[in-house]
Formats: C-alpha cells, sequence, structure tokens
C-alpha cells in the first residue's frame, strides 16, 4: 500500500532528510524526502504492515542526525492512502555549533592573483578554512556595482544588479590565453605590478580586467555563445540578463562619449556566463571540503542601477534609506538607496525579493541580511535632504497635533520647535540641500502628510530642549521614548510578517540577520518566530545600558563575532579607548591589574576562545583577527586592517590581507593553534 509521510523540520547549510522504513521482515528502505520551502517535507512509501520508521538528516551523504518518530511499539494503523503527518521535529540539535571566517573576497591575495582576490583565490580561502577545522566562510556581497568605472564603485553594497557578479572577482586564469603577440607578456607584467601593491586599484584593476575579458571575446565570444552550457544559462536569467546588458551598455555609452559596438550587450552577457561558471565552481568545491558558504543580502541597490531601472514600480526615488545616529555615525547615515515602494512589491507577492534570494541560493548556503531593520521599517531620508538626521521611520504611524499635546506638548512649543516641509525637488542630492537642519528643531513633518510629525531623532540634545521646561522636557522624553520604542511595535510586527516570511521560505538557505542599531522589541518576535539567526557582537550589547555583552549567555540561534567589516577590528578597538578597555579587561576578562597595549597574541588568543566557547550555533571571526593570534603573522600596522569606516560616505573599499594564501596555507604552527582552538570550542 502507498502510505503518504509528511513532517516539518528547518534544515540548515543543504541538509537533506529521510524516511528510514524498517518493514516486518527485518528490510530497511530509506526515501529520500522532497521539499518546496525548506520546511515541509514529504515523501511516499509502498509498504507491508506493520512498521518502523524514523527519521535521519543527512549532509553529503553522511548522517548528521537520527531520531524514532513514534516508540517502534506504538507504531499507529496505517491504510492504504494514508497521510501521516507529524508536527515540527526539532529544527536543529543542541550541539550543533560551528566555527568560520570573515573575509571579503576582494581583500583576498594569491601569488597568482591580478591584484584584488578572485573566485579561484575564494576556493585558496575555502581550502584554508577545511583545514583549519572550521566549516564556514562568510563573504561581503559580489555583485557589480559599477556605475561610474572609478574607485567610487568599490562600496560593495550599492549593486547596479542583484543578480550580476561583479567583473572584478573573475579569475583569469581559469580562463583561455589571449593568442594575440604579446598580450600575455603585457597582462603578466601588469599583473605582478597590480598584485604587488598592500592595498587594492580598484580602477586599474577593473580596467585592466575588463580589457582582457574583450579581447577573449573577440577571440572566442561567439563560439562561446554557440554551446549548449551558455544558452542554457542565458534562456534560466532571461527576466534580468538582457536588461543588465542593456543598462551596462548605455552607461559606457555615457561615460565614454562613444557608442557601444554592435556586440556590446553580447560581451556583457559573455562576462557574466563566465562569472557564473566560475562562482559555481567554486560552491562545488565548497561543498567538496565540507564547508558552507555564506553571502550577504545589501538592504539596498544603486539608484542608478539595472534593477531601478528595469523595474522603476518596486522602488521610492523621492527616499534614501540610511540609518539613524549610532555607534557608527554621529549625524546617522545616508546610504542614498532609494527606498522600497513595498505596497508594490507585496502586490505580486515579493516575486523580485524570492528571485533575489533564489538566485543566491545558487551559490550560498547561507546569508546574512544587511539590515534587517530595513524589513520592519526604514530610515528614509527624503530627497534632496543629506543628513541621516533628517530621516524619519518609514512606514510610521506619525502623531497627530491632538497626540503630542496629550503628552503634555503645549502648541506653542510645537509651532516653535517644529521644521520646515522638505519637498523633492531632483532625484540626486544636493550639497547645499541641508541649510535648514537647524539645532532648534524638536518635530520633523512627516514626509507624506505634513499635518502630522515625527519627534526629531535625538531631540533631546538641541537648544530647543534644553529651552523647555522640566515639566515639557519630561513630556518629550515620554513622547519619545513611546514613539521609537513602544508605538510600532505591532505595526512594525505586521509589516515584516508581510514581507520575511516568503523570503526566508524561498529557499533552504540558512538565514541570518543583522540586527544591531535602534532596535524595537518586535524584531525578536519575528527573528524567534522565522528562525532567523541574530547577530551578537560583544562590543555591541542589546541590553540597555549594558557596556558589553555576555557571550556565555548569546542565544544559540546567533551568529557570535568580534569585529565586522563596518567595525574596528579587534586590535585598534582594544587602542580606540583605554578607559573602555581596562573595564573589559577587569570586568569581562577577570585579570587584575592594567591592560596592557597593543593587545598582546596571547590575550587576542582568550578573547577568541571566549568566543569559541559561547551557546552560538555560529561563531564567525574576521581573518584580521585571527591573524591577531600569532605575533609573527599578524600586519604591524593594526589601523592598515579596517575594511570600512560607516561614517564616510565615500570610504574606499581597498583592504588587502598582507599575506598570500600560499603563505596562510604553510603556516603550520599557526593553522594548527586555529585548529586547536575551534576543537577547544567544540566547533
Amino acid at each position: 500500500m502507498i502510505v503518504n509521510f509528511e513532517i516539518e523540520y528547518r534544515t540548515v547549510f543543504g541538509e537533506d532528510l529521510w524516511l528510514n522504513v524498517i518493514e516486518d521482515d527485518g528490510s530497511h528502505t530509506p526515501h529520500a524526502m522532497t521539499t518546496t520551502d525548506g520546511v515541509i517535507w514529504r515523501t511516499q512509501s509502498d509498504i507491508c504492515r506493520p512498521i518502523h520508521y524514523y527519521y535521519s538528516v543527512t549532509w553529503h551523504g553522511r548522517i548528521r542526525r537520527s531520531e524514532w518518530v513514534f516508540d517502534p511499539h506504538e507504531v499507529p494503523a496505517l491504510e492504504d492512502g494514508d497521510v501521516t503527518v507529524h508536527d515540527s521535529w526539532a529544527d536543529c540539535p543542541d550541539t550543533f555549533r560551528i566555527a568560520g571566517t570573515l573575509i571579503p573576497v576582494f581583500s583576498l591575495r594569491s601569488e597568482g592573483s591580478f591584484g584584488v582576490g578572485d573566485f579561484g583565490d575564494l576556493s585558496m580561502m575555502i581550502d584554508w578554512v577545511a583545514a583549519t577545522g572550521q566549516r564556514l566562510l562568510q563573504i561581503l556581497p559580489v555583485n557589480d556595482t559599477t556605475t561610474t568605472h572609478t574607485w567610487t564603485d568599490s562600496y560593495p553594497y550599492s549593486c547596479i544588479s542583484v543578480f550580476a557578479l561583479h567583473p572584478q572577482y573573475i579569475d583569469l586564469r581559469q580562463l583561455p590565453k589571449l593568442r594575440q603577440k604579446g598580450d600575455h607578456e603585457r597582462f603578466e607584467a601588469l599583473r605582478r605590478e597590480l598584485n604587488a601593491l598592500p592595498q587594492v586599484d580598484y580602477e586599474r584593476v577593473n580596467a585592466a580586467k575588463l580589457e582582457y575579458l574583450h579581447l577573449l571575446f573577440a577571440q572566442n565570444g561567439k563560439s562561446v555563445m554557440r554551446t549548449k552550457d551558455f544558452k542554457a544559462f542565458a534562456a534560466g536569467n532571461a527576466d534580468w540578463l538582457p536588461a543588465y546588458a542593456d543598462f551596462c551598455c548605455r552607461r559606457d555609452e555615457r561615460l565614454s562619449g562613444q557608442p557601444a559596438a554592435d556586440d556590446a550587450k553580447d560581451f556583457w552577457q559573455y562576462v557574466q556566463f563566465l562569472l557564473a561558471q566560475q562562482m559555481s565552481g567554486v560552491h562545488r568545491h565548497a561543498q567538496q571540503m565540507g564547508v558552507f558558504l555564506k553571502g550577504d543580502i545589501p538592504i539596498g541597490v544603486s539608484r542608478y542601477g539595472a534593477d531601478v531601472e528595469a523595474e522603476p514600480r518596486y522602488f521610492n526615488m523621492n527616499g534614501q534609506a540610511g540609518a539613524p545616529p549610532d555607534d557608527f555615525a554621529e549625524d546617522g547615515q545616508n546610504w542614498g538607496f532609494p527606498t522600497y515602494n513595498w505596497d508594490e512589491m507585496l502586490r505580486d507577492g515579493c516575486s523580485w525579493w524570492e528571485r533575489r534570494f533564489r538566485s543566491m541560493a545558487k551559490y550560498f548556503d547561507a546569508y546574512r541580511i544587511d539590515h534587517v531593520l530595513g524589513f520592519f521599517r526604514i530610515w528614509e531620508i527624503p530627497v534632496p535632504a543629506k543628513s541621516g538626521l533628517l530621516g524619519q521611520f518609514s512606514p510610521a504611524l506619525p502623531l497627530s497635533c491632538d497626540e503630542i499635546y496629550h503628552y503634555g506638548i503645549s502648541p506653542d512649543t510645537l509651532r516653535q520647535t517644529v521644521g520646515p516641509i522638505i519637498r523633492p525637488t531632483d532625484d540626486r542630492p544636493t550639497a547645499d540641500a541641508d541649510t535648514s537642519i537647524g539645532t532648534d528643531y524638536l518635530f520633523l513633518r512627516d514626509h507624506k502628510n505634513p499635518e502630522l510629525y515625527h519627534p526629531r531623532i535625538l531631540g533631546q540634545k538641541t537648544r530647543a530642549f534644553s529651552r523647555l521646561s522640566n515639566m515639557e522636557q519630561q513630556a518629550y522624553n515620554h513622547l519619545y521614548d513611546d514613539f521609537f520604542y513602544h508605538r510600532h511595535n505591532q505595526f512594525w510586527y505586521d509589516e515584516a510578517m508581510q514581507k520575511l516570511p516568503r523570503l526566508v521560505g524561498a529557499t533552504r538557505m540558512l538565514c541570518c540577520a543583522e540586527d544591531l542599531g535602534m532596535v524595537p522589541e518586535c524584531v525578536g518576535w519575528v527573528m524567534n518566530e522565522l528562525q532567523v539567526l541574530s547577530l551578537e557582537l560583544e562590543s555591541m550589547p542589546k541590553a540597555a545600558g549594558a557596556r558589553f555583552g555576555h557571550v556565555e549567555n548569546n542565544p544559540r540561534r546567533s551568529v557570535a563575532t568580534i569585529s565586522s567589516h563596518d567595525t574596528p577590528t579587534l586590535r585598534m578597538w582594544w587602542d580606540e579607548n583605554e578607559e573602555r578597555t581596562q573595564d573589559y579587561y577587569n570586568n569581562i576578562l577577570h585579570h587584575p591589574g592594567v591592560a596592557p597595549h597593543p593587545l598582546s597574541a596571547e590575550l587576542a588568543r582568550e578573547i577568541i576562545d571566549h568566543h569559541m566557547r559561547c551557546p552560538s550555533m555560529l561563531c564567525v571571526i574576521s581573518l584580521q583577527d585571527w591573524l591577531a593570534t600569532d605575533e609573527a603573522l599578524r600586519l604591524p600596522d593594526a589601523d592598515a586592517e579596517r575594511v570600512n569606516i560607516p561614517a564616510n560616505p565615500r570610504h574606499y573599499w581597498r583592504y588587502r590581507m598582507h599575506l598570500t594564501l600560499e603563505q596562510l596555507l604553510e603556516a603550520k604552527a599557526f593553522n594548527t593553534q586555529v585548529r586547536e582552538m575551534v576543537a577547544l570550542g567544540e566547533r
């Protein structure tokens, strides 16, 4: 008889679920279960009665865990055609804890790379991760960001396409050699020069790689495009590839003032085919080595990119996404991205986002949602303003005059402390657009309805606040706290639950979130409900009033880390504020006496050991922090190891590791030490 089996189980990192049937004659038959959403698994079995059965989880053919559903003597009677449904099985064992490394691809360096890390280097980095007993490699976004062909395009979180890969990551070593006389020698000399630089020269590297690709396209592009593999790639990506290629042609025409070649669109599709082949190869290699690849999904896209141009209905060009003031930027941040038109996106079931996540799943086993708070509400700065201080949360529930008066703010105070209406005048922010930020505004008018109001972020630091009576100061503090931390909890929960369940369930990738900043309580509700991993930084605790987190109390469903691409490295942080470091040294590490400076390798090892032992499922350490544990290997200038400075909107993203990957793989003592730290942490 045929029996249908169904169970809810949220897999992680490409696991597979099996139904194992043991029939009355003792025969043992495994049945592969299938899923369309990574949660509900189904299979059928042609069985004889009575039977025993259990479920097991495998990863690349190796059994990770198994569990009986019922006591073998209490199997319910089954009839032909029955559907036996079991409620949620434990989503992941408590013992599942792994270690990993964070490094941007552009920061990798090998003896054969071309002045920037590439997909060939990424495979070598996977080898190092596996050799040191780690199971995960986390990278920054690898999508194309080419807007101007200048170093300002080095910002990896402003992609022109969420589907296209960046040409700078092409590994020229995997491509055919150029046949034109002298070309190979010329490019080899340039490669050696660029690869010897301490940092990425973005403009020269990208110009050289694009020249190579143009020459290679002239040499064999047409023949490649006739292959079955290319035709399958083009057909499978027809929803974005032609529009991306068309955008690239018009961008280059505008920048160069020259008309595009007749086959220019073919060239850009050819380049994306080569990149996809190489990145797919990286993912296969990671699976073979038992290493999970974790990608990064930026919250925004370039307002001047192919995605916005192709599907403008999904974007609000009058708004700019950013962040309110925080530890990274005292005046807030303006990323310049258009905000999303969520009404339009929800109208078609968030199909653009689902396509984006499924595209990521071709290459990654897990992902980090950059600024997950943006799915609840985004900090929206009106065009043409520039300062993050002029932002307000969108969507939001702005206050009416009567509500403000009810808190104890007088009509005269509201009238005297409300900012002017900011109307969009152009889709490009202007340098003098913020002349009226002022220090005397306690309220900003709602961007859509000027009869409604938002308390201005950090209003308590204005001169206007200092002039209020004690009673009105208390009233404003009450209003401010209620507005930013309580008023919107259910509203923002509902907003997020319209979006995130569709996206988390769209693939089998493990979902991790960057949930730092001004975090309302409802964020935790949603992440717990959807089993999304939080981000835990000891130096940025989430508990109100705390100076440091306590990693031993991290939630199991979390990612523990010490530094990210946006923060100082561990060595930099140690020397930034000696009073803070002294507090950490005495009260977190529990050492007596005066904290030593600079940070010693021994203390760096102790701090990493501390994190390795925490309950978090994932513990991801930046390569710079790993190297801090070895006095001989680490870069003498700790300040040269920082990847990004969020307070600087024009930061040049060009950090490269000072060692080659070949040297890293040959650093036997260091690698043994890392492997032992991972093992001692039981990861």
